[in-house]
């Protein structure tokens, strides 16, 4: 099928297509991580991402690409989780933006999208690194370019985009030696790839594998707006603003000709009205969400721009009395000076970070990393004048850094890698201390920390010099893998003894879910006949994945 343009209605059924290409597909893309722990989830985090574009696609039925297209960026941006997701949205973001508010594109126009979706990603990357993602996406957007001069027929355009990005995938282990030594190719580059496939099959009318599955199913948690917090801290009659409102503008020119929209002056204006503001606005809409005392004076603010839609507006006072009951007596919770934000897995850490004093503990990490909109709805929920967050994981600080920069309140990312430098990092901080001195010092705190993870492999592989076989237990210091044994015991003995100097005095073990108290006797004892001076810290942590994570300070 040849077209020298593409329009709304043509992208909606490419989009449908990656998405649901990107779907069939996670599982494998998930077994391209380099260590080959049961936590490999790119494919997982690219799904959900893309996912919840899709659901935002599926609102509109419009011809117009640039309608869509910015619709699509908004989902992805809103329902992006981890790394690959974060990177994802920001490509499509730049995407959308290059697109010039065009109701249809040439073969051309669509190079240039392209080409704005990389610089994007890059721009929004502190330390982009080669052989991932981006250059998978720079280098089909550079061959977009070269070919646009020439080719005026979008579909093969994109056919070329399609053979340049497999091209420049199996380019990655080239650019990152942990990729060859592993035998494999980037994972987040594979999604992409795969995504891009699906556009190409809509484009040419042709069917994916595995086309006729079902649907694409929404992940209830992408789109969770509101957590359930501590309700009983309050009086339903002393809730000030009792309506949650929801609402988008779709801009119309002739009333953006009497009244000119600018989000800074729209945010200050909504703020008069209401709490919990959220303003998000691009070349096409804005999207507000606001607590309100009275909600139709929000609309006609928002109404003088355009015509709404998606309109959403629930009684917080109704959903209060729901929870906890009329009569409940507590007062009213102020807004607190500061609050942790954190993120883990296992009901015993997320008590001990609680007990710590994080005021909202996420449940996330390995497998399961939270979306940008779950940390954002943390933030909020957190109730304090500035906001700490701690991701306990280098998968999930970008979307926290990302959630960070649309929250309303002062908001720092103290960029935590594993849950004892969390622990650290969070015994660190000083509520007397500003907000900048506080990120810097917890960072430290949490790096001079050692992180030792015990799991399991899930496939024969050899990396590091090491030969590990599918089952045996892995022994991983600060991400290497230093150990690896049928015998889950005689891998925390190997682990341990790589990890602990004459200078270290603590040992804490956090007990997973499949770890017994009689393995832990053992460890103790080997502990304590190995390294007299360290003392032991045990808590039930019952994570999944890791039988065990082990701090060393």
């Amino acid at each position: 099928m040849t077209s020298e343009t593409l329009n709304g209605a043509m992208f909606t059924q490419m989009v449908l297509s990656g998405a649901h290409h990107l779907k069939n597909n996670a599982e494998k893309i998930d077994t391209l991580n380099v260590f080959p722990v049961p936590d490999g989830d790119t494919g997982t985090n690219m799904n959900l991402s893309i996912t919840s574009g899709v659901e935002e696609v599926k609102k509109l039925n419009s011809e117009n690409i640039s309608e869509v297209a910015n619709a699509f960026s908004k989902g992805l941006l809103m329902g992006a989780r981890g790394n690959s997701g974060v990177i994802l949205s920001q490509l499509f973001r730049g995407f959308a933006k290059g697109m010039n508010q065009k109701r249809s594109l040439s073969a051309e126009d669509l190079a240039d999208a392209f080409d704005s979706g990389v610089n994007t990603a890059y721009k929004a990357v502190m330390k982009p690194v080669e052989g991932t993602i981006l250059t998978v996406a720079r280098d089909a957007a550079k061959t977009a370019a070269d070919e646009a001069g020439t080719e005026k027929d979008v579909t093969a355009l994109m056919e070329a985009v399609v053979t340049e990005a497999k091209a420049s995938l199996k380019r990655t282990p080239d650019l990152l030696p942990v990729l060859k030594e592993v035998g494999v190719v980037d994972s987040g580059g594979q999604g992409l790839v795969t995504i891009y496939e699906g556009f190409l099959a809509a484009l040419k009318g042709e069917d994916v594998p595995d086309s006729d599955a079902d649907d694409i199913e929404m992940d209830e948690m992408v789109n969770a707006e509101h957590h359930k917090i501590a309700q009983d801290f309050m009086d339903t009659s002393d809730i000030e603003y009792g309506y949650c409102t929801e609402f988008m503008v779709r801009f119309e020119a002739d009333k953006l000709k009497k009244h000119p929209f600018d989000e800074e002056t729209f945010r200050n204006e909504l703020s008069e009205y209401g709490d919990s503001l959220l303003v998000v606005s691009d070349d096409e809409l804005v999207k507000v969400h606001v607590h309100a005392e009275y909600p139709g004076d929000v609309l006609t603010l928002g109404q003088r721009f355009g015509s709404l839609t998606n309109m959403k507006i629930e009684n917080m006072r109704d959903q209060h009395i729901a929870i906890v009951g009329e009569n409940k007596n507590a007062g009213q919770q102020e807004k607190t000076e500061y609050a942790i934000v954190t993120v883990a897995m296992g009901s015993g850490i997320k008590e001990l970070f609680e007990s710590l004093g994080a005021a909202v503990v996420i449940e996330g990490g390995q497998t399961m990393n939270p979306s940008t909109q779950d940390i954002a709805s943390a933030i909020e929920n957190a109730n304090a004048n500035n906001v700490l967050i701690l991701p306990n994981n280098k998968n999930i600080v970008m979307a926290a850094e990302q959630a960070a920069e649309m929250a309303e309140v002062n908001v720092a990312v103290v960029s935590t890698k594993t849950i004892p430098q969390g622990i650290s990092a969070l015994l660190a901080f000083h509520p007397e201390a500003a907000v900048d001195a506080n990120q810097q010092s917890m960072e430290a705190a949490g790096n001079e920390v050692k992180t030792g993870q015990v799991t399991y492999a899930i496939r024969d592989t050899k990396i590091d010099g090491m030969t590990i076989e599918k089952g045996h237990f892995m022994g991983l210091a600060d991400g290497s893998i230093k150990a690896s044994n049928q015998d889950k015991i005689e891998t925390v003995k190997s682990l341990l003894a790589e990890m602990i100097t004459d200078d270290d005095e603590i040992l804490t073990i956090l007990q997973g879910e499949d770890a017994s108290d009689e393995d832990v006797t053992i460890i103790q004892r080997y502990v304590e006949e190995t390294f007299e001076d360290i003392e032991i810290e045990v808590h039930k942590g019952h994570q999944p994945i890791y039988a065990f994570i082990l701090s060393v300070e």
